[in-house]
């Protein structure tokens, strides 16, 4: 099945914010400090996917939202696929966008982090032409240090 993409609307708010919370407890369970778990509930996956409608692009197949990816300046703040979906080519049609979407707004590199403890991911972005920009501390919710690797490609002139 093709993976055909679109802006996210508001409307897709829920259905993005269930991916998410499946697909994150799925990539960082056991990877991130047990406080940002915590935290991460489905009312706070709701109300951020919420705010983040307007950077999002969601992937659907049979009118199903099957991943998506958040686009901040030069930051892939997001890329999402739904466990039933991984395989089947979305995540990199997603992580294409993305770069796409970081060019056209002028930058000459994008960059994301993974977790470091995530290998499926970060061999997955190694495979996508991303390298490995070396470890860094993430300040998740503003200051819960998560350990994680600034994975970086060069958008512009590829």
């Amino acid at each position: 099945m093709p993976v055909e993409l679109r802006p996210a609307r508001d409307s897709d708010a829920t259905a993005v914010a269930a991916l998410w919370e499946s697909a994150w407890h799925d990539g960082h369970a056991g990877h991130v400090p047990d406080e940002l778990t915590t935290l991460r509930t489905p009312e706070t996956f709701r109300a951020r996917a919420a705010r983040m409608v307007p950077r999002t692009t969601v992937a659907t197949a049979n009118g199903e939202i099957t991943g998506f990816v958040t686009v901040s300046g030069d930051e892939v703040e997001q890329v999402f696929v739904a466990a039933g979906s991984r395989g089947t080519g979305t995540a990199g049609v997603l992580l294409a966008e993305a770069a796409r979407q970081v060019a056209a707004a002028g930058h000459e590199t994008a960059w994301l982090a993974v977790v470091a403890g995530n290998a499926r991911a970060r061999r997955f972005y190694e495979r996508s032409g991303w390298s490995d920009g070396g470890p860094f501390s993430y300040a998740a919710e503003g200051s819960i240090n998560v350990p994680c690797h600034r994975y970086v490609k060069r958008v512009v002139g590829a």
